[in-house]
């Protein structure tokens, strides 16, 4: 088993993709970055040389990576660096907003449509992690 103390990144050496297994980074002369020779990705040196940072503008939050040694571990992004919460919260006022007009609505004909519009509602949220969180 390897040990999963952290190592500092050498900006002279060339390492194994952490997107993709087949993959290698090489160093970008002049810079603190390397490139990869399979998924044309960029990565930058972050965090006192210790954190590699994916250069990509698909993503809506930005992935990064610690070298062990041998593999890369992914650094988590903490709570108010997500989507989650702010999902969360939309789900909280949607909630808190449509379900006592639904319930205090007078035909039942009109709780269905207002079921269905709380039903479209929540689900955004939903999509929106969904979005941000896939790879």
């Amino acid at each position: 088993m390897h040990t999963q103390k952290h190592h500092k990144i050498d900006l002279d050496t060339d390492y194994p993709c952490p997107c993709r297994r087949r993959g290698r980074l090489i160093p970008i002369a002049l810079t603190e970055a390397f490139g990869c020779n399979r998924c044309q990705q960029i990565f930058v040196v972050e965090e006192n040389g210790c954190v590699i940072e994916q250069l990509a503008t698909t993503y809506p939050y930005k992935r990064s990576w610690r070298w062990t040694g041998h593999q890369w571990n992914v650094v988590q992004p903490g709570l108010g660096d997500s989507y989650l919460p702010l999902a969360l919260g939309i789900l909280l006022v949607l909630l808190s907003i449509w379900l006592p007009v639904a319930l205090h609505s007078p035909s039942g004909a009109s709780i269905m449509l207002w079921a269905i519009v709380a039903l479209v509602l929540a689900v955004l949220p939903a999509l929106m992690v969904w979005l941000a969180y896939r790879r």
